[in-house]
């Protein structure tokens, strides 16, 4: 779990730091106007807040910290992935996480290794959006697994045999 993690986080990095100038905070009408950045974003503050979360077993993607600055600053978004990198192999331990719906609080029973789980399949799907992107604004050679969930890249090699 932590390897994929790891490793799609890696190549999340490689392939944004081939973007082409400009490309990463600009507007695109095939996004719903949103950004490759702010696609990004949303990916780091998810995994922000649950490293953040991990020492108090308390985890509220709904309150999570938005910082606006790593839409607009490529730099600073590699650097937070590569925090990321480095702060997300952790034991396993009960956590709460919390969701409001409907204007209702909701607390929910989870665990650390099940949340690395679920930012792993979130950024896969978001890494597909922004694949779609990058091939709005750009040639740009995109690695074909971008955007794949692991299970599908094992099942598509089971077919190809």
């Amino acid at each position: 779990m932590f390897k994929s993690s790891l490793e799609t986080l890696e190549q999340f990095k490689k392939v944004l730091s081939e973007l082409p100038k400009d490309c990463y905070s600009q507007s695109c009408k095939i996004l719903s106007n949103a950004s490759i950045g702010q696609h990004t974003r949303h990916i780091i503050e998810l995994y922000l807040c649950l490293i953040k979360g991990y020492d108090i077993a308390d985890v509220s993607y709904d309150r999570r910290e938005r910082n606006l600055k790593i839409e607009e600053d490529l730099v600073l978004a590699l650097e937070r992935l590569t925090f990321i990198q480095k702060h997300l192999e952790k034991p396993n331990k009960a956590i709460k996480v919390n969701y409001e719906l409907d204007g209702e609080e909701n607390r929910l029973d989870s665990n650390y290794f099940r949340e690395v789980m679920y930012n792993l399949e979130h950024t896969i799907h978001h890494q597909a959006l922004i694949k779609v992107g990058i091939k709005h604004f750009s040639n740009q050679d995109i690695p074909e697994s971008f955007g794949v969930a692991p299970s599908t890249i094992q099942y598509r090699k089971a077919c190809a045999q």
